[in-house]
């Protein structure tokens, strides 16, 4: 009868493990679920953004190869606008040499056309901060999964073992240590460690992926800048 009463007790599925949980195990499921949603919804968001970025800068760095001058290249600002990482590197490029033939006007520049060796390293230095802030721009939330990735588990090992431990203080309490009476207490407290698992697997691929992708676009956007700037040099400005 005793036995009997025991295996009615006993959940049968996980969703029923999970309902019948302690309030400990139920608060550690909830931010571990807050924390899914959170990661998902920036995996998509980045998944998103990273294939808009780099659909609009493949198709504007094909019409930016055929350029034959900088003003064909100022030309592509006008016809595809300035939206794109690599639209706004090369518009940074046309506001850093109009603010020199601007200063060369006023007198504070150099009277010929060509730049001198400090202007050269400084429109480098204007493009690679350029580069920079589209960086920091895509990597937003990226680092956001690594966090998920790494604490996700802690958080289940913890629910883990505080599980266990209200599961043996129960078997204490009820004087019986027989498997049937501990087992669905232990049962209990491993759901957190594999609801764990099931978050920052996920997680740790996705920031692993999305951060593969930031790199690899960075270095596209700095051989651009490369190009911008020996696309001036063709013109027999530097």
């Amino acid at each position: 009868m005793i036995l009997a009463q025991l295996a009615a007790a006993v959940p049968s599925s996980p969703l029923e493990l999970i309902l019948a949980s302690s309030g400990v195990t139920l608060s550690v499921l909830a931010v571990l679920a807050v924390l899914s949603l959170l990661s998902w919804a920036v995996m998509l968001s980045k998944w998103r953004t990273f294939r808009e970025v780099e659909r609009t800068g493949e198709a504007f760095h094909q019409e930016f190869s055929g350029c034959r001058s900088f003003g064909e290249a100022e030309g592509l600002l006008l016809v595809r606008g300035e939206e794109g990482a690599h639209a706004r590197i090369l518009k940074r490029a046309v506001r850093f040499l109009d603010d020199l033939r601007t200063g060369s006007r006023t007198g504070a520049g150099t009277a010929a056309g060509a730049l001198t060796a400090s202007q050269v390293e400084a429109l480098r230095l204007v493009l690679d901060a350029e580069t920079n802030a589209e960086r920091d721009r895509l990597g937003t939330y990226i680092p956001f999964l690594a966090m998920v990735g790494s604490v996700s588990p802690l958080l289940g090992l913890l629910g883990t073992v505080l599980g266990v431990i209200s599961a043996f203080l129960g078997v204490a309490r009820g004087g019986s240590g027989n498997l049937a009476a501990v087992a669905p207490g232990v049962a209990e407290a491993l759901v957190a460690t594999a609801f764990a698992l099931a978050v920052a697997i996920p997680a740790y691929f996705g920031y692993n992926i999305f951060a593969a992708r930031l790199n690899r676009l960075d270095g596209e956007l700095d051989a651009f800048g490369t190009e911008v700037i020996a696309l001036i040099a063709r013109e027999g400005r530097l």
